[in-house]
This record gives C-alpha cells, structure tokens and sequence, in this order.
C-alpha cells in the first residue's frame, strides 16, 4: 500500500508503506512536532495500530500560522487564472490518489467500504473543480454616491488566513470542502484533520502541493486528542486567524463557537443532523423506502445528513414498515477486510457503538418496538451493527432527539400535514429533510414549513453535489454555507472604497 513519505524539509513526498509516521506539513515542508510528540492511529475493524502520527503543538500552530500570515500576501493578490490552473490540476492529481491509495486507506482508517471511497473520490475531486470555477466569479459592484463627483467601489477580498477542522467520516471529500473555497478566494489556511484519519486527508495536501500551490499556503497539523482542547482553543483565538470552519459534532461546535465569540470571530459550522423523511399519504412508497434505505444505512448511518427519523402517514405505515424490512433485508452487513463487497461495515469506534446501543436500550425501554436488529456487536473489535428499524418512537425519547450516527431509524406516525410538519420541527438539529409525495405542490408547501437548510422532495435526506451551499439554520446543527457563491461570501469580506475627484468644497 503506497502512503507517503515525509522527511524533515522534503516537500515532495514519495509513496511507502501505511505503517511509515505521519509528519506535520508546515511552511512547504514536513516535520515533526517541535516537542516530537506522536499518537498512535488505529484501525478500528480489527483494534490493532496503524502508524504514529506527529501530534501539532502551539507551537507548531504558531509557526504555521505566521507563516500562512506571509504567503497571504502573495497569494491574495495571485490573478484567477493562475489559482484556477492549480486547482484543476490538483484535482486530476486528486484523482489519481484517490484510485490508488484512498481506498485501502479508507478501509484501514475509518471502515470505509469500497463504494463510500468512490463517493468521497467523485465527491472530492468534483469540489475542486467546482471552486476553480469560482475564481473570477468573486464580484463587487458600484454604488451611486450622493456626494457629486464620487464613485463608491464595493469590492469582496479575502480575509486572511482560516482555520479549517475537517473531520473523519468523509475525510477527503470534506477536507476539500473545508480548504478549496477559502484558498480559492485568496485566504490561506490552517488544516486540522481529524486524529482518527489523517493520512486520508494528507492526501488533499498532497495533490495541492504536487499541483503548484506555493509554500505556505496550505499547512497540515494533525493533534491529538489529548492535546486538542489546548491547541484549538490556541489557534481559534489566535489574532491571525481571520475564521474559522468545523464540520463535526455539535458538542465540540459549540466550544469552538464559544472561543471564537471570545473575540468577535466568523464561524462556518457544520454540525450534527437528525433529519426527518415525511411519508404523505399518497406517497410512492417503492421510492420512499429506496430513499430511506439509502438515507439512514449508507456509510453505517455515518453522515451528517443521515435520515434518522421516517414520519409515516398512519393510512400507509403498515405498508411501508412491510416494504422497508424486506428491502433492508437485501443488505449486505459484515466486516469489509473480509467481503470488500458489503454495503455496511463497521463504525469508526467501539464507542460509537455503545452510544448506539444505549439508545437502542433507551427506546425500547420506554415502550419503543424494534422491528429488525438485536442491539448487538460484531467483528474483531465490536463495531459491526446490524441495521435497526424502531417502530413507536416519540418526541419525549432520547433517540428521537439525539443524534445516533448508527445504522438505525426511527419510525413515528401522524394524521395531519401539520402535525408531520411540527413532528419534523421538534428537533435542536436544522440540516437536512425530505418529503415524499406524488404532489409535488402539496410536497413543496410541507418542504418549505420544515425547519432545515436543506429539504429534499422525493430524494433522500443524504444529497452530494458539488457547488450546493450545505448548512444548518441554527441550534445543533450550526451556521454557515459551504459550496458555491454561498461559500465565497462566506470567505471574504466586502470592502468599501470610495473615489474622489478634486476640488470637492466640504461644509465644515
């Protein structure tokens, strides 16, 4: 298996072996930590240790980011034609890496099966060329003043430098997310990946740096989990740092959130989902349960915009609920390493399996009826579930209102349009909806009533696509656009400049 090489001050890795150490990349070259800290980055099917990783310390953040600070001033000013050649290049370079190495990494790091590496592949290398399509569409205007003689230019320019924190479940495909439309603006910017993956997201670093990306533009310091509260906290807070995007949960949303309110910063913040699929009554259930099966299953249930909770019409839910098991019945579930060719695999921690499992208790503890699964785990190190169908969950039950990140979903029935709607609006989480009918006006009048940045009809609640402004409308799921004119406006601020012929007599 072919990773990379870092040796300290060689730019130009060349591919060895997976268990080869992680280093940091700071200023064009890779090193270890300054204190030559490491942690150990685990397979989490089987238990066993992967590699060491260099483990980024404050200082380490401070020298990237001083240096990051630097190079902005070039790279703000580079034309959109240069910075648009080395994103397209970077994405065939992407491309290339993620046939090559990103699948058997995305199997050791994160469970990742065969089909969720071509997701992030396709994903990935489409963000890119999606943001070198932005680089001359980032526009100003000019205002009519109303002092005679005077021209009032509104330009968009860049912040500065960015902190980025991408997390693990899609970690290239969000890794590009998190840098390409900052970097393509003209900021430049600090990467923090997830300590569960970093050599998958490496290999975004990589193909921007073998694509032309001048040094310093882009900088790559993993951390562990026991340094990380410090170190965030350092580099959130840090006066260079102009903003900040996170794409995790909403636990540590809300603590980034809070340091970065410490001193006025601009947060994106993509966090946790709980998204409902409302079934109306006249409803093609063939495509509902297709929708719902791929919604809550794919990637174990492992994405953000995952379908966690089906709001079924009473009149149609017994046929769905029939229809729904003997669909999930075709699923393949099983260890990865062994059948390359399952749908689920196991999820990223033993942990997150037994927070799966406590809800799954916790339901059917309160009067919630599973329809498929048995709350066990299996495989080398306990992280294979089965999916799960819970027939009876409402409002007042935890795994109604918390997020599982599981390969289960939860089922609950209404009379009314109304009263799905409110159903489906009785959540902190705000990201991702759908609805499925056959009228499309009726399906389009519920949509929009539904609390969510985004809400599908007659898709499913999962939707990736290149350019499409993904957020959440507040509480748990955050603030703030990726992708598209949305990101740009994101990731630059708006200038004020005003021109003045002379001559002008002021009344002072």
């Amino acid at each position: 298996m072919a990773a990379t090489s870092q040796s300290n001050g060689d730019s130009s890795p060349a591919g060895v072996r997976i268990s080869d150490p992680q280093q940091l990349f700071i200023d064009g070259a890779y090193a270890p930590s300054a204190d030559g800290g490491t942690f150990p980055v685990h397979n989490p099917m089987t238990g066993a240790q992967l590699y060491e990783c260099a483990s980024a310390t404050e200082a380490d953040y401070e020298r990237a980011i001083q240096s990051a600070a630097a190079a902005f001033k070039t790279w703000s000013r580079l034309g959109p034609n240069a910075k648009r050649a080395i994103f397209l290049r970077a994405a065939e370079i992407l491309e290339r890496l993620m046939a090559e190495e990103a699948p058997a990494l995305m199997s050791a790091e994160v469970s990742g099966t065969k089909w969720w590496a071509m997701v992030n592949a396709v994903s990935g290398v489409g963000n890119l060329r999606e943001a070198a399509s932005l680089a001359s569409q980032i526009k100003g205007e000019i205002m009519p003043s109303e002092t005679p003689g005077t021209t009032v230019l509104v330009e968009r320019q860049p912040l500065g430098v960015v902190l980025a924190i991408s997390p693990w479940n899609a970690p290239a495909s969000l890794t590009v997310r998190a840098i390409a439309t900052p970097l393509i603006c003209g900021n430049t910017v600090i990467l923090k990946p997830s300590e569960y993956s970093p050599k998958n997201q490496h290999l975004v670093v990589r193909a921007m740096t073998e694509a032309g990306l001048p040094k310093g533009c882009l900088h790559f310091l993993p951390v562990s989990t026991e340094r990380t509260p410090a170190v965030t906290e350092f580099a959130v807070k840090h006066p260079l740092i102009r903003h900040v995007n996170f794409t995790g949960s909403d636990r540590v949303g809300k603590i980034i959130a809070g340091h970065a309110a410490t001193c006025l910063k601009r947060c994106v913040l993509e966090l946790g989902g709980k998204a409902p699929v409302i079934v109306l009554d006249d409803a093609n259930l063939e495509d509902a349960v297709e929708a719902v099966v791929f919604g809550s299953l794919a990637n174990a249930g492992q994405i953000c915009m995952s379908t966690e909770r089906v709001l079924l019409h009473e009149s149609i839910a017994a046929a769905f609920k029939a229809a729904l098991l003997a669909r999930i019945e075709k699923v393949k579930v099983g260890n990865h390493e062994d059948n390359p060719q399952v749908s689920i695999s196991g999820l990223f921690t033993p942990a997150s399996t037994r927070r799966v499992q406590a809800l799954l208790n916790g339901a059917v503890a309160s009067g919630a009826k599973l329809l498929c699964g048995d709350v066990s785990a299996s495989g080398p190190n306990l992280t294979i579930m089965a999916p799960h169908v819970v027939d009876g969950v409402t409002p007042s039950m935890e795994i109604f209102q918390r997020e599982s990140f599981g390969p289960l979903v939860c089922l609950t029935t209404f009379t009314t349009d109304d009263e799905a709607i409110e159903l489906a609006n009785n959540s902190e989480y705000s990201l991702s909806a759908s609805v499925f009918s056959k009228d499309i006006m009726r399906a389009l009048e519920v949509a929009r009533q539904v609390r969510a940045g985004s809400c599908h009809i007659n898709t499913p609640s999962v939707h990736i696509a290149a350019g499409t402004p993904n957020g959440g409308v507040g509480g748990s799921s955050g603030y703030g656009r990726f992708g598209g004119m949305a990101g740009v406006l994101e990731f630059t601020e708006l200038k004020i400049m005003s021109l003045g012929k002379s001559g002008v007599k002021y009344p002072i």
